[in-house]
């Protein structure tokens, strides 16, 4: 198990962004967060599998098709106990 925290910068508020992060998280089994932030970054607590998570982290790098993803901000953190993946407000 293991989990990432990540600040995603670009174009990602407005345009689908979250949604797409939730149906992939969910696709994926990865459990945990996304919200907006008030500094129009998006931010994405993710925890699964190594192998699920890397490929949740390419399909963030990838984003959504109308958002434009310039730089993801990624540290790593101790696994916690999330049920679900959801969008926060």
């Amino acid at each position: 198990m293991k989990r990432i925290h990540l600040i995603v910068h670009g174009r990602v508020q407005g345009v689908g962004f979250r949604y797409y992060t939730l149906a992939t998280a969910r696709r994926l089994g990865i459990l945990g967060w996304v919200k907006n932030r008030s500094d129009t970054t998006v931010e994405i607590d993710a925890q699964g599998d190594a192998k699920m998570l890397d490929r949740f982290l390419k399909a963030v790098r990838k984003g959504s098709p109308a958002s434009r993803v310039d730089r993801i901000r990624t540290e790593q953190k101790n696994p916690t106990h999330f049920h679900s993946f959801e969008i926060r407000i």
